[in-house]
């Protein structure tokens, strides 16, 4: 019995050593066929992308010999229909344009960083220990650094511009502001007033990247790359409340007579925004009793002081207010904000209420017109009108002395 297990033991094992061994076979005869097939399949794609290749070059060749068989008229046709079926583009740039321009690009790097460098942390010295006439030299050298700055950063942007490849121009972002401002006073006269807004946002976000690329340079002539332009005025400090100060919101709205008017229209001048309501006996004691919002529009109408009324009364007419306008014979229109989009934007809580924007687009002043409610100003004060003072403040280049004030009069009709 024993002799018996041994031995079919024995048996068994030589069976396993003969499977082992042949699926090792097995295994290697896989890897090589393996390797057999992707080497044919390299030496297909090599083959076919030769043969490729070799059908490009002689169609290249074809096309070639076909060109120089052809007559002048038949050339300028071929021509022509390329150029219809890519698109024209400019010529390129000849050889010795582009070592000139490189030359250039060289010659105002060095400018750039010679400018860089005069504003480097260690040529700086406290303002503080300055003389007055330390200080006027320090700051006519810093306005010349940051001039020759733009100037050099220009010239090589303009350079680089002929190295590169030749680009169609691009749209004209008059044109889309012009189709913009046509779907928006459609949207303002249906009182889509969300879609007026994003129409609003998107006008104005076309104008500031037209204004940051600034229109296209035109080529210089060669040799007048750094000509120098003249010196602009150092303007006056105005802090204005600083660069904590609340940016105007843009909007566009339509005047009681028809007119569209756009607070963007108005860029690089101050505007004064009145809301108005003639229902209110505060609003009315300074068209009655006094012309006070009349006389301040004509004072500061010849310093580029743009004024403009807002009516945010919702059960306000446009018959009421064109009536308004023509007894009080306004300067200035009355615009039509009765869905109240703009007078929440703001936060116009009475009439009459007073902005004032800045050429610099910042809300300046916040307030009251005076500090006298129908015309009855404090025991022990003296009469003081915020927004004549403010004006003739920024007129000067003097800071605002009083940038917000509590506003008096009636509340505004919102609609609800």
């Amino acid at each position: 019995m024993l002799t018996l297990t041994v031995g079919v033991r024995r048996n068994v094992s030589s069976r396993v050593m003969e499977v082992i061994i042949m699926n090792r076979h097995i295994f290697s005869i896989v890897v090589i066929l393996a390797v057999l097939m992707g080497t044919c399949a390299t030496f297909a794609q090599g083959g076919e992308r030769a043969e490729r290749e070799s059908r490009n070059a002689s169609g290249q060749l074809e096309m070639r010999q076909r060109f120089r068989n052809m007559s002048e008229a038949e050339r300028e046709k071929f021509r022509a229909e390329m150029r219809e079926r890519f698109g024209s583009r400019p010529p390129g740039v000849g050889r010795e344009e582009q070592l000139n321009a490189i030359k250039m690009i060289e010659e105002q790097l060095a400018r750039l960083k010679a400018a860089i460098e005069v504003t480097a942390p260690e040529n700086r010295t406290s303002w503080r220990d300055l003389s007055d006439e330390e200080r006027t030299a320090l700051r006519e050298k810093m306005m010349a650094a940051a001039r020759d700055r733009r100037m050099a950063t220009r010239a090589i942007e303009e350079e680089l511009a002929k190295l590169g490849s030749p680009r169609r121009p691009a749209p004209d972002p008059r044109e889309q502001i012009d189709a913009l401002r046509a779907i928006h006073e459609l949207a303002v006269k249906e009182n889509a007033t969300q879609t007026a807004e994003r129409l609003e946002r998107l006008m104005a976000s076309i104008r500031r990247d037209s204004v940051r690329r600034g229109p296209r340079p035109e080529p210089r002539p060669r040799g007048d790359v750094g000509r120098p332009r003249p010196d602009r005025p150092p303007r006056p400090d105005r802090p204005e409340r600083g660069d904590s100060a609340t940016r105007a919101k843009p909007f566009t709205l339509t005047s009681f007579d028809g007119k569209t008017v756009s607070l963007a229209d108005y860029r690089g001048k101050t505007v004064v925004l009145e809301w108005l309501n003639y229902e209110c006996p505060f609003v009315m004691h300074h068209y009655d009793n006094a012309s006070t919002m009349i006389d301040l529009a004509k004072k500061y109408k010849d310093q580029g002081v743009i004024w403009l009324a807002i009516n945010s009364t919702n059960h306000a007419t446009p018959e009421a207010n064109k009536a308004f306008a023509a007894r009080y014979n306004l300067p200035y229109p009355i615009l039509d904000d009765r869905s109240g989009t703009v007078g929440r934007a703001y936060g116009a809580k009475t009439t009459p209420h007073l902005f004032i924007i800045s050429s610099r687009g910042s809300i300046v002043y916040d307030g009251a017109i005076d500090n006298s409610p129908l015309g009855k100003t404090p025991d022990g004060k003296k009469p003081v009108n915020y927004v004549d003072q403010t004006l003739a403040e920024l007129v000067a280049g003097k800071d605002i002395s009083t940038p917000e004030t509590k506003s008096y009069g009636c509340s505004v009709k919102y609609a609800k």
